[in-house]
């Protein structure tokens, strides 16, 4: 893997093009800069189809006039009259846009935390070759586990990825990470029947994955899923895998917690800082700065610091996550929260490692103290559900079914529903068998009383 853009070259480039946007009339500017260098290897119908490499890097500048912003992006970094159209393009928009009455400033400059975990040369220098053969030991896992299983689609990846910001405030920053993935998923056929498909991926920052269990457990569970049968409508126990989970919180608690959609008044949280909202044993903090997490950076969007964040304390709400923007509009700090697409676009309140603190059991003590329940691995139709209300219907497919401490038959035909915060006053247990999924860094989770609806 080559880096195309040094650090050096980076960061001047985007104190650059700052001061010529603020040459050419701009109040305030800022220059995200951003690169990110990938291959992969993909897997379709149980083979290695092709490999790939991916290259993308861009330059994003606000410029603000008279308190109206103005946005557009480049790809095109090298020489001097690309970058002069862009800042001249962002000049117009902005002078063209209605002013926002709301807005203050850009952030000012702030000394960034350490981070470790988050960059790994041997990632850097891994050849195509490595990512083939770690992409051979998914698909071989998988057929020793079981030959009822079909893998049908994956693929293993590797990523640098770097930023730099500077805005006329004195921001002024660089950071670069790695991360590295490997993913499988499969069906199960037997007889006449056919599973739904089931999933397992492995991803790190560092170059510590294992494909081979990837493989094993993505076989495993689809072949688990054979025999399903249909399950009774009842309020049982349910415990949530950290897939599932992050199905389900991204779209109604984590949104609920952006100050965003707070200040809009989507939010049930609205006003409720300092209330009990979830049971004791609940207590998330959004952790910008957690040692090897998938979305852990020196700095954000803007160029403020990332930082840890109690959001829920034994279950009382204590913060909500802010950006520049929204945190000024209440005469507070960003709490390092604002996150972009890349250049393509203007920063946006997001959650970067939101995790839940974990219990003491095994997952194995978690199921033997249910006598009657469900264990739930993924869901469908999660993004349907309120962010506002967090009442959400959705199908866990596929779903086991738990008597007696022990998973006894897939489910088929499961739905859930009810409602998020009710969801959250209602854990009663965590194991201790923590994961990173995306934003979500979590153990499985087990509540009490969740509405199981059977077809």
């Amino acid at each position: 893997m080559v880096v195309a853009l040094k650090q050096e070259e980076t960061q001047s480039l985007a104190e650059n093009t700052v001061n010529l946007a603020m040459k050419k009339g701009a109040d305030e500017a800022e220059v995200f800069v951003y690169q990110g260098i990938t291959s992969e290897i993909v897997i379709k119908r149980g083979q290695i189809s092709r490999s790939a490499r991916i290259i993308d890097q861009g330059l994003g500048i606000r410029a603000i006039v008279n308190k109206a912003v103005g946005f557009s992006y480049t790809n095109t970094l090298r020489g001097k009259t690309a970058i002069k159209e862009v800042v001249l393009k962002t000049l117009t928009f902005a002078r063209a846009s209605k002013p926002d009455e709301e807005w203050r400033d850009l952030p000012t400059k702030k000394p960034f935390a350490s981070v470790e975990g988050t960059y790994d040369k041997d990632i850097v220098e891994l050849p195509s070759e490595d990512l083939v053969k770690t992409a051979s030991m998914m698909l071989d896992a998988a057929e020793k586990t079981d030959k009822r299983a079909f893998p049908i689609e994956g693929g293993a990846g590797a990523s640098y990825l770097s930023m730099a910001i500077a805005n006329s405030n004195g921001v002024e920053g660089f950071d670069h990470g790695t991360i590295v993935e490997c993913s499988l998923a499969t069906i199960a056929r037997e007889g006449g029947e056919v599973t739904p498909v089931c999933f397992e991926f492995n991803a790190e920052r560092s170059y510590n994955i294992d494909p081979e269990w990837v493989g094993r457990e993505a076989a495993r569970l689809a072949v688990s899923a054979l025999k399903a049968k249909k399950t009774e409508t009842k309020n049982t126990s349910v415990i949530f895998t950290p897939v599932a989970l992050q199905q389900l919180l991204y779209f109604t608690l984590i949104n609920a917690v952006k100050a965003d959609h707070v200040q809009r008044g989507q939010s049930a949280f609205k006003g409720r800082i300092g209330e009990k909202v979830a049971s004791e044993n609940v207590t998330i903090c959004d952790d910008g700065l957690l040692k090897g997490g998938l979305r852990t950076w020196r700095f954000d969007g803007e160029g403020v610091p990332q930082q840890k964040t109690p959001v829920i304390e034994r279950g009382i709400l204590r913060n909500f996550i802010y950006d520049n923007y929204t945190a000024k509009r209440e005469g507070k700090n960003s709490t390092g929260n604002a996150s972009r697409a890349g250049y393509v676009s203007t920063p946006k309140v997001e959650a970067t490692n939101f995790r839940f603190t974990p219990g003491r059991k095994t997952p194995e003590e978690l199921l033997g103290e249910v006598k009657e329940g469900l264990l739930v691995y993924y869901l469908q139709g999660a993004h349907s559900s309120n962010p506002a209300s967090g009442d959400f219907s959705v199908v866990a497919t596929p779903a086991w079914k738990i008597k007696n401490g022990e998973i006894a038959y897939a489910t088929k035909g499961t739905m859930l529903a009810g409602n998020v915060f009710s969801v959250l006053k209602n854990v009663s247990a965590l194991a201790n068998n923590e994961r990173k999924i995306g934003q979500l860094v979590s153990p499985w989770i087990r509540v009490e009383d969740v509405k199981v609806v059977g077809r």
